[in-house]
């Protein structure tokens, strides 16, 4: 059957982009259901317009956007049902509605940039590289690529995307801090020993030659960490490794540890271990996967420092 959109590209360009951004936004779709967001592509520039610039009226954003009014009130209806978006109207006309993001929709807007946007961009990024033609010959080219190896599957090389992994900084202990009682709170009691180190991670890590790392995401900032603490002669404890919830599945704790153990290298660290629970059944999984091995000694020389302690490693490489 003949492609007549294909064979009549000049003639027909408008409809050859509009089917090429269908195919683009039906891959990435895949990758926002991968991630467990509501999200269709189209609702994502609007987020982003509202991340970048504050509240807008529905005017602003169609403006901003360079969108039809119409198309943007549908997508502000749909975000607000889902609970992203919030219509208010504050302004003297109350036909100026202001449409604001709730915190569930700033939680999603950061999980679509964490799995979605850096990946996509990155995939998209790639193939554009790839291209060395005139523009139809990239289209065609790009239709051609699409076919073969859609973005959702070009993304998943690109799990580092946008993702940094920073050293410790004052600026940076609050996070510390509040990524670990995330979880800690969930899972388990908070005890005396997790906040002596999370209220003073300086004092109790960094001044006694450990270290702390951070899986920061750009746009989004810290979404997981995790320590090295030193406990005695060569001997240093990984502790305090947590990944926020709308980041999880994204690989961070993958990043972080590979990091880690790095850097524990490079502080000679004679053993290694961590101290856990059977309940991290995931985060076990994990150690065990990067080389961490159950260890009876580690239990008995350092297990009593947490009352949740059920678990004691040793990293074997």
């Amino acid at each position: 059957m003949t492609d007549i959109v294909s064979e009549r590209s000049a003639l027909f360009l408008g409809s050859r982009l509009k089917r090429l951004a269908e195919r683009m936004q039906s891959q990435v779709v895949l990758l926002a259901e991968a991630a467990d967001l509501p999200l269709q592509p189209g609702h994502m520039p609007l987020l982003g317009t509202l991340d970048s610039d504050g509240p807008q009226t529905i005017g602003g954003l169609s403006e901003a956007m360079q969108l039809a009014q119409p198309t943007v009130t549908r997508s502000v209806a749909k975000l607000a049902e889902l609970g992203m978006v919030e219509i208010t109207r504050e302004h003297r006309d109350q036909r100026q509605k202001t449409v604001s993001l709730t915190p569930a929709g700033r939680d999603a807007l950061d999980r679509a940039k964490i799995m979605v946007w850096n990946r996509t961009e990155a995939a998209v990024e790639e193939m554009l590289e790839e291209l060395g033609a005139p523009f139809l010959d990239h289209l065609t080219a790009m239709e051609r690529m699409m076919s073969e190896e859609p973005i959702n599957r070009r993304a998943a090389r690109h799990v580092e995307a946008g993702v940094s992994i920073q050293p410790f900084t004052d600026d940076l202990a609050a996070a510390f801090r509040s990524i670990n009682l995330e979880w800690i709170s969930d899972m388990y009691e908070v005890e005396a020993a997790d906040l002596k180190t999370l209220d003073h991670p300086r004092e109790a890590i960094i001044d006694q030659g450990g270290a702390i790392l951070f899986a920061v995401v750009e746009g989004v900032g810290p979404v997981g960490t995790c320590a090295l603490k030193r406990s005695g002669g060569d001997a240093v404890e990984l502790t305090k490794m947590g990944v926020l919830k709308t980041a999880r599945g994204a690989r961070i704790g993958e990043m972080l540890m590979q990091a880690a153990i790095e850097e524990a290298g490079r502080m000679g660290a004679s053993p290694l271990y961590l101290l856990s629970n059977r309940k991290s059944a995931a985060a076990i999984r994990l150690y065990e996967k990067h080389g961490f091995a159950h260890d009876a000694d580690i239990m008995q020389a350092y297990g009593a420092a947490y009352e949740r302690c059920d678990v004691a490693m040793r990293f074997r490489g």
